[in-house]
């Protein structure tokens, strides 16, 4: 069995490139993870470098009600159900997720999120597979009261800094034997073998790109499972996968002093 490679990006004294992430150790490589032209030389060490979103994704897709664990005794879903989070709202590893000054109930969820190495326009499921690069962490955060009452989730689950993502892209990753973990100051809120999965990444992708074309770079969050928690300014929000890393952010108040969010 091939060991699990780790894609990062970073950015180093104003410098953004791809590297392969190696024992704490950062090797740059000439282009990006998806057309890894080998390593240039350079070596960093970890905590020298400022970790980015993995990847730039030109849109971002995500599925609700995919766990079992998160169903609870609604009944199970008869297809993938996607909605859209927008660019805007990615957020860089160890950045600060910012609570608008509107917001009153904000959720995290921890998930799986895929990443599309290939073209896929109306893919089958095992056409899906190929088209599938990797696998990274997210955090679906989530205004409850606005997912609740407005029409649409386009600020529930799409306002600034509501879709961290990373630290790093895992390629060659079991994702069925690796567990999620989501921790809030310390403390478990979500732990969930990924076997739990309703829909698997490879249905998800072929489901969706029967409508909409998914290109080299885009993510699509996996779903969320068990029992979710509330965040607050002050918290720090893990979400941990085995085999692939832990996606850490601080929770601040938004407002003023906020940045917009989207990928460096």
């Amino acid at each position: 069995m091939n060991p699990i490679r780790h894609y990062v990006r970073y950015r180093f004294e104003g410098k953004t490139g791809s590297a392969l992430l190696e024992e704490g150790l950062v090797f740059p490589i000439h282009g990006d993870c998806f057309a890894d032209g080998g390593k240039t030389g350079e070596v960093f060490r970890l905590e020298e470098v400022e970790l980015l979103c993995p990847c730039v994704p030109s849109k971002i897709l995500a599925v609700g009600l995919n766990f079992r664990s998160h169903l609870g005794n609604r009944p199970l879903p008869e297809k993938p159900e996607l909605f859209w989070k927008p660019v805007s709202a990615l957020l860089d590893p160890g950045a600060a997720i910012r609570i608008p000054p509107e917001a009153k109930t904000v959720h995290s969820e921890g998930e799986l999120v895929l990443v599309i190495g290939r073209r896929a326009h109306r893919v089958s499921r095992e056409e899906a597979e190929a088209c599938i690069f990797g696998y990274t962490c997210g955090n679906d955060v989530s205004e409850r009261d606005w997912q609740r009452n407005d029409l649409q989730w386009w600020r529930a689950k799409g306002a600034d800094t509501f879709a961290p993502l990373g630290p790093a892209i895992a390629i060659g990753l079991d994702w069925r034997k690796s567990r999620l973990e989501t921790r809030i100051n310390g403390t478990v809120q979500q732990s969930q073998v990924l076997s739990d999965l309703i829909f698997d990444p490879a249905e998800i992708v072929s489901h969706a790109s029967r409508a909409v074309t998914l290109l080299p770079g885009d993510v699509i969050y996996t779903g969320t499972p068990g029992t979710t928690g509330a965040i607050r300014p002050g918290d720090v929000v893990e979400v941990e996968i085995e085999g692939v890393g832990c996606l850490r952010n601080p929770v601040a108040a938004g407002g003023a002093e906020g940045r917009p969010g989207g990928a460096s």
